[in-house]
């Protein structure tokens, strides 16, 4: 099972948000590259790299930032944050990441998921966040109806086979996975899911890593890592037993 350290950038820093909320920003970083090149020296395999600036603008806004990371280390970078359309998808790849992910794109128009994962394949991910079993769009700051697994569901007929999986009410807190709404996401899918949320611990790794789940590719881990709660290292190890 993989670990993805997570860099979200906001106003041009590595910054983590509590449950998504824009208001609740911790700032770690002054210059993401610093934050990729120390997991990545610590042993990182990928990093997750989020433009939260774009989610909220709705294209991406730090894609400079993103180079600077691309260039800076020797690891795959998969990165979301405002990929909507075709064209910023493009230029996203361009700026060297390896994967895309898609957000609101994905819930909102499967269809241009679909067009974009047609082209793209392996490298497309969709992103479902999910506060209460539905889904949350829009950099998480707009609810939906839509509940989480049919959303999954719809986009796997489109042909996309790899998600992360975001419980928004647990994310940043450190108090431990959600577990229960993992299992029923993994069982929606064949395709591969990375999950991101509420990891404070070595044993929150453990207990994700034997739940069993064939389709688990990985675990996304931001604040806890920057809190220096473990190393990359540990995690690795929790993870790869």
């Amino acid at each position: 099972m993989i670990l993805f350290p997570a860099i979200d950038i906001r106003g041009g820093k590595a910054v983590r948000l509590v449950r998504g909320d824009y208001e609740r920003e911790t700032s770690y970083d002054d210059d993401p590259v610093v934050a990729a090149r120390r997991w990545v020296d610590g042993g990182a395999r990928w990093l997750h790299v989020v433009d939260l600036d774009g989610a909220r603008a709705g294209e991406p806004v730090n894609l400079d930032h993103v180079r600077r990371i691309a260039a800076a280390v020797s690891v795959p970078v998969q990165l979301g944050g405002g990929l909507r359309d075709s064209k910023k998808v493009e230029e996203a790849l361009s700026s060297g990441v390896e994967r895309v992910v898609l957000g609101t794109a994905a819930v909102r128009d499967p269809d241009v998921a679909e067009a974009i994962a047609a082209a793209h394949g392996d490298r497309v991910v969709a992103s479902v966040d999910s506060r209460s079993g539905k889904v949350a769009a829009e950099g998480w700051t707009e609810g939906t109806d839509i509940a989480t697994a049919e959303v999954i569901a719809e986009l796997v007929n489109r042909g996309l086979r790899r998600f992360v999986y975001t419980p928004v009410d647990v994310d940043g807190l450190m108090e431990g996975p959600d577990l229960d709404s993992l299992r029923e996401v993994a069982a929606t899918t064949d395709g591969d899911v990375i999950y991101s949320g509420g990891v404070g611990s070595l044993d929150d790794l453990r207990v994700l890593a034997g739940l069993g789940l064939d389709n688990l590719e990985g675990v996304i881990v931001g604040r806890a890592l920057y809190e220096q709660r473990f190393t990359v290292a540990e995690a690795r190890d929790a993870l790869e037993p």
